[in-house]
């Protein structure tokens, strides 16, 4: 549901080509009124949640901002648009070209690195205090400026995404470069470490070849848009459910077939499906499997888990919905990033001169009528870094010990 086309991602790809060429003061001007004139009448309902008065008052004052010809400074007045627009689904995707070689994640006691490059690999599961001097706090104080922060489990996301971007932070006025960021953390033993590292070519970290920080986590075992695992010592099958989308090679229905050709075979005491990592992507991939689990001996309270977090997300969110109202699934984990009840089916625009990408909804999905924000999980389950390094997930503790 949450789909960019393929004309998008050759958008992207031939955008780039021309992202180094020096943009004039006038250039951003006519991206900006080429973004007033086009959002409005391509987003199936833009003015839900901002009048139109206060989306031109907004367009308006970035105008005002604009004293010079700052392409960070530009993308993010846009990402600060996005915010006072209030869909979740209508986004930019800047053409960047650096990022800092670092992932994060964020747990009970805080924000720690959960993978790097080999040459900062010592900095593994260390607690991010500051960036460039300025406290966590107020890092993410600058970044809910740019990504709404009604939904925690939204803002998360997106502070994690982009806190390793050196556009966004100098944008933000975090750093004066984005060449390299410094970084204070702080390791499990309680010793500070001040480390600079330097930026690398890349849009963002996925296909970097970064060191992880080695645990034994189930969800971590394979990769791949859907697999399962079943673990005769607790009776668990569990099935990871990562992208919402078809597998080149290996189809969802041969899939779905296998899964429930091992549950005949292995009667496990409890199914879990997990989507604490999934995105999006097309809603009816999962359909054979609502349907086929609708009639299994495991849709019984107490037997039939869903895992849900920060990260589920559009078709995923969906997906999670149906069984929650048509099965007997108990959901753990934290708040969905998106709401039940919002606007997608998402289509894009090219801004002329920046090349930036403009995502927007062209329908209003009604999953759950009256249900107000996040899907929120039946039982709340919070993750500690100690545990993630010993390779301990507190969903599936809390799963294997139900009876």
């Amino acid at each position: 549901m949450i789909r960019l086309t393929i004309l998008l991602c050759v958008i992207l790809l031939q955008s780039g080509l021309s992202f180094c060429q020096q943009l004039s003061k006038a250039d951003y001007f006519q991206d900006l009124q080429y973004l007033k004139d086009t959002l409005s009448k391509r987003h199936i309902n833009l003015f839900a949640k901002i009048s139109k008065e206060d989306f031109d008052k907004n367009i308006a004052s970035i105008k005002s901002r604009l004293t010079d010809s700052d392409n960070e400074k530009f993308t993010t007045e846009l990402f600060k648009l996005t915010v006072a627009i209030r869909d979740e689904h209508t986004h930019i995707e800047p053409v960047f070209t650096k990022v800092v070689p670092i992932r994060f994640n964020k747990f009970i006691e805080g924000i720690y690195v959960t993978a790097t490059d080999t040459a900062n690999a010592d900095v593994l599961l260390c607690q991010l205090t500051a960036v460039n001097g300025h406290a966590i706090n107020e890092v993410m104080s600058r970044f809910k400026e740019i990504i709404q922060s009604e939904n925690p489990s939204f803002f998360d996301t997106g502070f994690l995404r982009f806190i390793n971007n050196p556009l966004i932070l100098k944008g933000l006025q975090i750093t004066s470069n984005s060449d390299e960021t410094t970084f204070d953390f702080t390791d499990l033993n309680g010793k500070k470490i001040q480390r600079v590292i330097k930026s690398v070519a890349g849009a963002n970290v996925d296909n970097l070849p970064l060191v992880e920080a080695k645990n034994m986590l189930l969800s971590k075992k394979k990769k791949g848009n859907y697999w399962y695992n079943y673990d005769e010592g607790t009776g668990t099958l569990y099935f990871n459910y990562n992208k919402c989308q078809e597998q080149e090679g290996y189809p969802f229905s041969a899939f779905n077939d296998e899964l429930f050709a091992a549950i005949i075979k292995n009667k496990p005491k409890r199914l879990v499906i997990d989507l604490r990592d999934n995105g999006g992507g097309n809603s009816g991939i999962l359909t054979p499997f609502i349907e086929r689990i609708e009639q299994s001996h495991l849709n019984t309270k107490g037997k039939f888990y869903v895992l849900i977090g920060k990260r589920t997300f559009s078709s995923a969110l969906m997906n999670a919905v149906a069984l929650k109202r048509g099965t007997k699934a108990i959901l753990l984990g934290e708040a969905t990033s998106g709401s039940v009840n919002h606007y997608g089916e998402v289509r894009g625009f090219r801004l002329p001169h920046t090349k930036i990408v403009i995502g927007y909804s062209t329908r209003y999905w009604e999953t759950w009528k009256g249900y107000d924000g996040p899907l929120r999980p039946d039982i709340p389950i919070t993750y500690s870094v100690n545990n993630y390094a010993k390779g301990m997930d507190e969903a599936m503790i809390y799963v294997d010990k139900a009876r």
